[in-house]
């Protein structure tokens, strides 16, 4: 019985800590890592840039871009096991004076810092931070979206292989 009771608060946790995040932007799905590698080349990042990544999960994105392009990069991720886990990988990886881990709702965050926002949110999420992103991001700055788009957006470049669109402030922002 107590064994039943365990494997039952197991599975709850479990699912509870994949998809409370829902509520906030997304569940957590990983985005793979071809796509990610996808995404800061299509984004153009450079040494000089600033990369948030929005709901970073385990922080595979602003790892790679730190260790790949030499970027200085952030997550922001609301889920605190995910952060600390995150966290872990930073530490161990070497990166911790390039990379840094905020742990928080990313739409109570300020992003005016970021020259690149990359996302694997979801469609209501990105709608929802277009008029954040226009408020906080210096024109020029990019936005790159895995799998889900900016309603009433033009892509500035698309990658239809990986589903990557990158879009850029100031320019089909405006409409």
């Amino acid at each position: 019985m107590i064994i039943l009771l365990v494997i039952g608060l197991a599975v709850v946790v479990f699912i509870a800590s994949k998809f409370w995040t829902v509520f906030i932007g997304a569940g957590w799905s990983p985005t793979p890592l071809p796509t990610v590698r996808r995404m800061l080349s299509l984004a153009e990042v450079k040494p000089e840039d600033i990369v948030y990544d929005l709901g970073c999960g385990d922080g595979r994105i602003i790892i790679m871009a730190t260790r790949e392009y030499g970027a200085r990069s952030i997550g922001i991720e609301a889920d605190p096991f995910r952060c600390l886990y995150t966290w872990v990988r930073i530490m161990i990886s070497g990166l911790s004076k390039k990379t840094g881990l905020i742990w928080g709702n990313f739409f109570r965050r300020d992003l005016s810092e970021a020259t690149i926002i990359t996302l694997f949110l979801s469609q209501a999420a990105n709608n929802n931070l277009k008029k954040k992103l226009i408020q906080e991001l210096k024109p020029g700055s990019r936005i790159v979206s895995y799998y889900w788009t900016f309603k009433g957006w033009r892509p500035k470049k698309v990658d239809r292989k990986f589903g990557v669109y990158l879009y850029k402030i100031g320019s089909e922002t405006d409409t």
